[in-house]
């Protein structure tokens, strides 16, 4: 593990979502101040967020502030109070399929809210801005495992377009304003106190609810799972670690941050029906559109610069997740 300063003030945006909630813990529990920063949408259950808020704040070095990455004033105020030296820009609105349905929450949360971060660490600067891109810029490209040198120029959603925007917009950043960046592409994470709106979670609330689950692709799709602690490892690695300039002045990294393990969806389920103990009943539909294929990251780079080794199976992970699932909503098997 790389050292982490716990003398620095870390800001960490989307703090009461699921990768948001563990960065602050983990980054709380080694002694760091962290300021939180969240809208609490409905985008999914806000009981949710709120829970994982109620956890932070029984950590000591914890501040939390409701607020909208769109509303650039309260950002600013934020920066101009606090003097974050790192920044982690994990708010943004998730989900493809959503996206091509309400367009516009992606445009003010990723687009103008990533801008507003950009301008504020231009303002105040700080040492580091690490940003969640997705493993969604690379859309339907065939070649695999996806690397960061490939070329992303054909989103399948808008979600991903907006996501490919923000690479595009952190490097001229840098570049212009010396801003050391550093983005990293995720790769379909998942843990106990994840995403509702994710497949694996609405899979579980079907099959213990005795309702068919919807696999698309008639199942034939495969995802590289990536367990949360494993992500939180990365991003511990890289906070302290700011880029050196390139050779154009660009102080910017581009790292896949995933497990390196792509599983058939149809596996996926069966581990997940075992842990529940229970079978699923099972609906097999075409291809939804926005959704791809398959996901692979090579994980390459953050291997070579930080170290980064994965090592939660599909099958513990899951595990974990289904212990906590069963118990937070109170299932019986």
């Amino acid at each position: 593990m790389y050292p982490l300063n716990v003398s620095k003030t870390y800001l960490i945006t989307g703090a009461a979502g699921f990768i948001g909630f563990y960065l602050s813990r983990a980054l709380l529990e080694q002694g760091a101040q962290v300021i939180g920063l969240d809208n609490l949408n409905d985008y999914y259950e806000v009981s949710l967020k709120e829970a994982r808020l109620a956890l932070l704040h029984q950590q000591k070095g914890f501040t939390f502030i409701r607020g909208d990455l769109a509303d650039k004033e309260g950002i600013f105020r934020i920066f101009e109070q606090y003097r974050p030296q790192i920044v982690v820009n994990l708010a943004a609105q998730a989900g493809v399929r959503y996206s091509i349905d309400n367009p516009d929450s992606y445009i003010q949360s990723n687009i103008v809210g990533f801008f507003n971060i950009l301008e504020a660490c231009r303002h105040y600067p700080v040492e580091h801005l690490v940003y969640a891109s997705s493993s969604s810029v690379y859309g339907g490209n065939e070649k695999v495992p996806f690397s960061v040198e490939d070329q992303v120029d054909h989103p399948e959603s808008l979600y991903a377009a907006t996501k490919k925007s923000n690479e595009l917009m952190a490097y001229a950043y840098s570049r212009l304003y010396q801003i050391p960046l550093t983005g990293l592409r995720f790769f379909t994470v998942y843990g106990p106190m994840g995403r509702p709106d994710m497949a694996y979670f609405k899979f579980a609330r079907k099959i213990m609810s005795d309702e068919p689950i919807q696999i698309y692709n008639n199942g034939d799709m495969l995802r590289d799972y990536t367990y949360i602690d494993d992500i939180v490892t990365g991003i511990l690695a890289i906070l302290c670690n700011p880029p050196a300039k390139d050779e154009k002045g660009a102080a910017y990294k581009l790292y896949n941050i995933g497990n390196h393990s792509p599983v058939k969806l149809m596996d996926f389920i069966g581990t997940l029906e075992r842990c529940l103990g229970r079978e699923a009943k099972k609906e097999f539909l075409p291809m939804q559109k926005g959704d791809v294929y398959q996901t692979y990251a090579d994980v390459s780079g953050l291997m070579r610069d930080f170290g980064f080794k994965p090592d939660t199976s599909v099958e513990e992970g899951l595990r974990r997740f289904t212990e906590w699932f069963l118990d937070y909503y109170r299932y019986r098997k």
